[in-house]
């Protein structure tokens, strides 16, 4: 068997991510995944390269969606011979799309790659009821004028009525929202511990800004510069005066200031061989080292947004690593509730027998290591474009500070996906162990 080789991450780049219906508006999933990959191409000088595929796709898409990764590659300055694959797994599809990869990657398949995610609810496809689209699939059958008259025959008023987006889960007729406030409940997760969680996720946010952080990370697009939804002025009395947002009894403890908000955005990220990454000059900013995902039976009551807390357990394992083995975590922000659910999980004797079969919790990590230049509930949360944000950011932390950063994304339809970022050093000094 072919030794297996070190995937690097090289850096990425994502446009400024904007609330739903606000300066993106106008702009389509192509659009945006299109300046977030020219975006990478200028930074990394990427201009007629050849890129061995580029990988990604968007959670709300249209029909005309349908090849979206390679429309975005003939959008771009990239070499025309670089294959687009579009892939979705809810928001966690471009850390999929970078794990895959990453195994081709490893196992000398190619050796060079782009893990790319872009969405809006800003272009949610508006469909009829399916009554209606049948007519209209029928008409482009008819030969004649009058035959496609005929088709609209005992037209009733009410199939032109159009059926609205909805982000309900298909299975439980719940959002995402409600099954993490049903989280929230089991867990016993306080509203002000929540407040408290998304209030630092925004300070820590404005401060990666105005430190600078975010000047290599982040592309102008349509005119933006800086995530609309970013809150430098957020204060937790104000958060307090917020109503419930999905629960509207005094049970309720989830709000708009607690959880992401609609979003509209992109994000890319470069992956490739060492060797590829020393053909082309550039440094390595970090290696994914492992990688794992995972589902629950969440319509049994296992928490929609649960299952990353298994599939880190599993990785762990594979890795031989300890939950506290690790310098930085980068936590997605679906709701503060569902991060400190997964955190309170991992601290449960008997969520961790039941569920991970361990006879010991994976116990607590130090805070102070979460989520250090903010996330989701700060900077926005589109769907399929978050895997690749937090890479990049992770990876740029690791070649700054060293060490090694763990990754947990919760999917709506009860998925988790995860992996581990190590620092070139922290690499090197495992490899000679």
């Amino acid at each position: 068997m072919t030794e297996l080789r070190r995937v690097a991450i090289l850096g990425g780049t994502r446009i400024p991510f904007c609330r739903s219906n606000t300066l993106y508006a106008d702009l389509s999933n192509l659009d945006m995944m299109s300046a977030a990959l020219n975006g990478l191409v200028d930074k990394f000088n990427l201009k007629g390269v050849h890129i061995d595929e580029v990988v990604g796709g968007a959670v709300v898409t249209h029909s005309r969606d349908f090849n979206l990764a390679r429309e975005a590659v003939l959008s771009t300055k990239l070499a025309t011979s670089t294959p687009g694959i579009t892939l979705m797994q809810a928001c966690g599809t471009s850390l999929q799309a970078a794990m895959g990869s990453a195994a081709k990657i490893a196992t000398g398949q190619i050796d060079s790659a782009i893990a790319v995610g872009s969405d809006t609810t800003s272009d949610a496809p508006i469909v009829f009821s399916k009554k209606f689209s049948k007519r209209l699939v029928n008409v482009g059958l008819q030969k004649t004028p009058l035959d496609k008259l005929k088709v609209f025959k005992g037209l009733s008023p009410t199939e032109l009525a159009p059926q609205p987006p909805t982000v309900a889960e298909p299975r439980t007729g719940l959002s995402m929202g409600q099954h993490a406030e049903l989280m929230a409940q089991e867990w016993k997760i306080s509203r002000a511990d929540q407040d408290q969680l998304a209030f630092d996720s925004h300070k820590k946010a404005a401060a990666a800004y105005r430190e600078g952080w975010m000047d290599d990370l982040v592309v102008p697009c349509a005119g933006v510069y800086r995530d609309n939804n970013l809150r430098e002025d957020i204060t937790l009395e104000k958060m307090a005066t917020l109503k419930n947002a999905f629960e509207k009894s005094e049970r309720g403890t989830l709000t708009a200031a607690n959880s992401t908000p609609l979003t509209d955005g992109a994000a890319a990220v470069l992956l490739a061989s060492e060797e590829w990454a020393t053909k082309h000059g550039l440094p390595v900013l970090a290696y994914m080292t492992f990688s794992q995902h995972w589902a629950n039976d969440f319509v049994a009551g296992e928490g929609l947004l649960m299952a990353p807390a298994t599939a880190v357990s599993k990785m762990l394992d594979r890795a031989g690593l300890k939950l506290q083995d690790f310098d930085f975590y980068e936590i997605h922000e679906a709701f503060a509730a569902q991060v400190l659910a997964t955190l309170k999980a991992w601290e449960d004797p008997q969520f961790c027998k039941t569920h991970l079969g361990k006879d010991q919790p994976l116990g607590s990590i130090d805070r102070a290591k979460l989520n250090v230049k903010g996330s989701s509930i700060a900077v926005g949360h589109p769907f399929a474009a978050t895997g690749a944000r937090i890479i990049a950011n992770l990876a740029k932390l690791l070649s700054v500070y060293g060490g090694r950063g763990l990754i947990s994304v919760c999917t709506a339809g009860g998925m988790g996906v995860a992996a581990i970022l190590e620092s070139a050093k922290a690499a090197e000094m495992k490899k000679a162990a």
